[in-house]
């Protein structure tokens, strides 16, 4: 075979220049090609390692991409320093959740409308409302698009839902401008509980948002994505309205269909959770494995959902995961994620109610109050739920001494009727009775010096003067209920002055019953010769009146007459011929019955007794024996013993016929 003729060598084209790569990474940026944007720009710079415009356009093309760690090493290994580096910089850290490191690199940078925006944002995320909204409202002059979106969920945020109608007022825009503040506002709407209008305003929101990313040319698919916050929003509305059944086939066929970005995933996992409770703890273990990181063996965020998610959202995913393996008796795995937990919000509330619920279900109350104590003194403007929650425990613990403790370190809530009701069986338990009286003393000043339309006054007075009663304190018990009489003049307050000063000064009681009111129909009873009376006798009616009522009885029965009906028979009977007449005992068991035979049991197998090997005697054998062995008792049974044994030589003759023919 003749080899094949080489080809002509062509000569090498020349590289493009720098000009028509960048009108190419120019095409790319345009057509949101972001990965083949930084191939060129890498070009680029392997022909002008210099160019700022190659080093700028590289680190947005990465940022765009979501490679947000490559950016970052693109800026610092970037030999020259732009102006903007520093923002981009920051802006990187903020997308990596590394907040506190974002807020230092922008300040350094002077305060312009990018810079105050992107601070705004971290502010936000950082759950520092207040400082955001400020920035947001010195933003408000400068022409920013979107700029009340950001503005109205600081706003529902911080808990000031009800000055988001007043922004949307100034800045003169509707509601159902976009489908993003349709959302936002309707958030402030459920935090007000006007939960019907937060309906039809997410309604009307997803209706604009399809309208306008249809006119963008989304898929169905992406649109779906985009207003798949407002699909779960409505579906929590409607469990806020009562409708869980609604609220529950939407969270299902959300999570089912798996068209929704990651953290609407979440929040309609968790809120599915919440309100199935306990009834399928596995399988709500199940849907919160599918938010974890897949190559750790702990329960942890994904990365991207952990970036995404509010603070509160991840620590509200964190606890119904613990309370699932509370429910679900794995021990183990929830004290691992309750110490975890607790160093994650190392300053809210839920982590160590949930870790004094776990060392509750130890019974460790004891180590479980003293966690709550440690944490009330070390946020103070918190302790109100630790104490309430330290005096649950140590009261179902037996400790009540504790539990009234910490009910005092409450001073907003002393004088509830509920609380002084608490404290007072707390001390009457714990044997401190003149403590339990302190109690209802201090109630009363209070009341007395309060200026309450719903004044509790009374009914902390009655309650105190009944516990003193009880207690054998007659005097202030006494004065309680006249101060009663003279402020309410109540007939249970007359009742009571008169039952307690009776025992102290009968007169005084006497000159109080006399201001009693009589009972109508009591003024005919002679009282003493009731008082001498043995009880009520029975009064025999006269003989003249039972005769006429049985007299009237009877007339009555005779005009009443039943209607007589024909008998029924059962299809083909004759009554003419009835024939013989039924067994009177059918309906007795059979066992019961007269006719009644019972079979006779097989007396022909011999009962071997005794132990193994032992011989068995016949029965004419030790009758002969016993005959032997008694001579008066042969003389009288002689002719029932031969009797005997010629029964037992048919037996075994019949017997040996039968064995013949087998």
């Amino acid at each position: 075979m003749a080899p094949k003729p080489k080809p002509a060598s062509t000569p090498s084209q020349p590289p493009p220049s720098v000009e028509d790569l960048f009108t190419t990474l120019n095409r790319h940026i345009n057509a949101s090609s972001f990965q083949n944007a930084v191939k060129l720009s890498d070009q680029i710079l392997a022909i002008a390692p210099s160019d700022e415009d190659a080093i700028r356009c590289k680190v947005v093309a990465l940022i765009k991409d979501d490679r947000i760690e490559d950016a970052l090493s693109a800026i610092r290994s970037s030999k020259k320093s732009l102006d903007d580096f520093d923002f981009l910089k920051a802006y990187c850290l903020y997308r990596q959740n590394k907040l506190d490191e974002a807020l230092d690199s922008l300040k350094a940078l002077e305060r312009t409308d990018e810079t105050m925006l992107l601070e705004s944002q971290i502010l936000y995320r950082l759950g520092k409302m207040d400082a955001s909204l400020d920035i947001y409202q010195k933003l408000q002059k400068s022409k920013i698009d979107s700029l009340e979106i950001n503005s109205v969920a600081s706003l529902v945020m911080a808990g000031r839902s009800s000055e988001v109608q007043g922004i949307l007022d100034s800045l003169r825009v509707k509601a159902t401008s976009s489908f993003e503040l349709a959302y936002n506002t309707a958030c402030s709407l459920i935090e007000r509980e006007k939960y019907t209008d937060a309906e039809q305003l997410l309604l009307s929101g997803r209706r604009v948002g399809q309208e306008v990313l249809m006119e963008d040319n989304f898929p169905d698919d992406e649109i779906e994505i985009e207003l798949s916050p407002i699909a779960v929003q409505l579906a929590y509305v409607q469990q806020l309205l009562g409708r869980k059944q609604d609220a529950v086939e939407a969270y299902t066929d959300i999570i089912k269909r798996d068209i929704a970005d990651e953290s609407s995933i979440a929040v309609a996992v968790n809120n599915l959770i919440s309100l199935k409770g306990p009834k399928d703890v596995s399988d709500g273990l199940r849907k919160l494995d599918r938010l974890k990181e897949k190559e750790t063996q702990n329960f942890e965020l994904a990365h991207g959902l952990d970036l995404k998610l509010l603070a509160k959202q991840k620590e509200a995913i964190y606890s119904n995961r613990i309370l699932l393996l509370l429910h679900a008796n794995k021990l183990d795995q929830a004290r691992e994620l309750v110490s975890r937990l607790v160093d994650m919000f190392p300053a809210s509330v839920v982590p160590v109610l949930l870790q004094a619920a776990l060392l509750v279900r130890e019974n460790k109350a004891g180590r479980a109050e003293e966690i709550l104590a440690q944490f009330a003194s070390k946020f103070p403007e918190k302790s109100k739920v630790v104490y309430l929650a330290r005096a649950q425990v140590a009261a179902a613990a037996g400790h009540p001494h504790i539990a009234a403790d910490s009910l005092a370190k409450i001073p907003d809530i002393q004088h509830m009727p509920a609380t002084v009701a608490t404290l007072v069986s707390l001390k009457e338990r714990a044997g401190d009775i003149d403590g339990a009286a302190a109690v209802l003393d201090s109630a009363i000043k209070w009341w007395s010096n309060a200026m309450t339309e719903d004044n509790k006054l009374n009914i902390i007075v009655q309650e105190a003067a009944s516990f003193k009663l009880r207690h054998g304190k007659e005097e202030d018990a006494a004065r309680l209920y006249e101060d009663l009489v003279k402020s309410q003049g109540s007939i249970e307050a007359l009742v009571g002055v008169v039952t307690t000063v009776a025992r102290l000064d009968v007169n005084k009681a006497e000159l109080y019953e006399k201001k009693l009111k009589t009972l109508p129909g009591l003024k005919g009873i002679d009282v003493d010769s009731l008082e001498r009376t043995s009880g009520v006798k029975q009064v025999d009616a006269p003989h003249v009146a039972v005769t006429e009522t049985q007299e009237e009885g009877k007339n009555k029965a005779k005009s009443k007459k039943k209607r007589k009906r024909k008998p029924r028979y059962p299809k083909g009977f004759d009554p003419a011929k009835p024939g013989p007449p039924p067994d009177p005992e059918r309906w007795l068991p059979k066992r019961e019955r007269s006719t009644y035979r019972p079979k006779r049991k097989d007396k022909r197998a011999a009962q071997v007794r005794g132990s193994q090997g032992s011989v068995v005697r016949e029965k004419h054998d030790v009758d002969a024996s016993s005959n032997n062995s008694n001579p008066k008792s042969n003389q009288a049974t002689g002719s029932k013993g031969a009797a005997a044994a010629s029964e037992q030589t048919k037996r075994s003759s019949k017997s040996s016929k039968k064995k013949s023919r087998n």
